[in-house]
């Protein structure tokens, strides 16, 4: 059973003076692309404008509701970080399958108050996880919508630290395209590219 609902985002409070930059970021490009609409449609955001953070990104369809009126999450794109935080890839999984949080109601509690209130909502999240390591990251879910009354879908971005410290510089995948940081410029990953050789 879920507990009550995370309030929504209210833009007019301190958010903005005590958040991580790229949290702030990817809040206002949201609202540039919602304009003056309650959301925006997943059309309206494109990865080009964001790749700084793509890492971190979750893109989660809300698949109707279940028999107790609460919503069906589905993560559908998971950026590199999150998958590389729950060492394992949940794109595809419902999100009791594949969440990364204090536990599934935690995690559904955040996307449930998304759809409910069809506003944003920030928390900061700190828990241990299965590995028992302490997570504490920023978390932003920003609700997007096909007909511009129901959420449809969920972009969460998280940033943190965890207590083995910032994500170790893996420059290229195995496949040879880049693996983009976004602690790290291209031209970082391009030198260190360079020195490796």
């Amino acid at each position: 059973m879920i507990a009550d609902l995370i309030a929504p985002l209210q833009p007019g409070s301190d958010y903005f003076e005590t958040r991580r930059p790229r949290v702030i970021s990817i809040y206002r490009y949201w609202d540039t692309q919602r304009a003056d609409r309650l959301m925006p449609r997943r059309a309206d955001i494109d990865p080009a404008d964001m790749v700084e953070h793509l890492p971190g990104i979750l893109l989660i369809d809300v698949e109707g509701e279940d028999e107790n009126g609460l919503g069906i999450f589905r993560y559908r794109v998971v950026g590199t970080r999150e998958v590389a935080n729950r060492r394992k890839d949940p794109t595809g999984k419902i999100v009791q399958d594949g969440y990364f949080a204090e536990s599934a109601d935690a995690a559904l509690r955040s996307y449930e108050s998304v759809r409910a209130h069809r506003a944003p909502v920030f928390e900061v999240i700190s828990f241990v996880s299965n590995d028992g390591v302490r997570i504490e990251e920023d978390s932003i879910m920003l609700p997007l919508s096909e007909n511009g009354i129901e959420v449809s879908q969920i972009l969460v971005y998280s940033e943190g630290q965890d207590a083995r410290g910032p994500a170790p510089l893996h420059p290229y995948h195995s496949d040879g395209t880049p693996d983009i940081n976004p602690d790290v410029s291209i031209e970082d990953i391009e030198k260190e590219a360079g020195e490796s050789k």
